[in-house]
């Protein structure tokens, strides 16, 4: 087996940076279990990472997307447009996001109030 080296995969990454994000988050998968696309060789799951970027035996928008969104890819990826279809891909609909948003701004104002009441009391602390 010949050397592999970093240029190797930049013919397919040309970001150094990004060709670290996507075989790091590739050699988490090999670590959790994910099947092997090449052989192991020895190697541990950093160069296998990199040997399957180089010989393109994977598919890195699914990559990706899990580094992106986290978990597994959804079928209705392609279709993710705007916060509100991130919030429903989270579990949540628009009635939680707005309770949960007048819920803070409830805080927000007894937290001012109070903080308000204290200081024209002229109590020292």
């Amino acid at each position: 087996m010949a050397r592999l080296t970093v240029e190797d995969c930049v013919d397919r990454i040309p970001n150094r940076f990004e060709l670290t994000l996507l075989a790091a988050q590739r050699a988490r998968e090999l670590s959790a279990g994910a099947a092997l696309t090449v052989d192991r060789d020895n190697d541990k799951n950093p160069v296998i990472a990199l040997r399957e970027i180089a010989d393109d035996t994977i598919d890195l928008e699914a990559i990706r997307r899990k580094l992106i969104y986290g978990g597994e890819p959804q079928d209705d990826d392609a279709e993710v447009d705007g916060d509100s279809a991130f919030a429903d891909e989270v579990g949540l609909s628009g009635d939680a996001i707005a309770q949960a948003a007048a819920a803070l701004a409830a805080l927000d104002d007894d937290s001012s109030n109070a903080f308000a009441e204290g200081e024209e009391g002229g109590e020292d602390v």
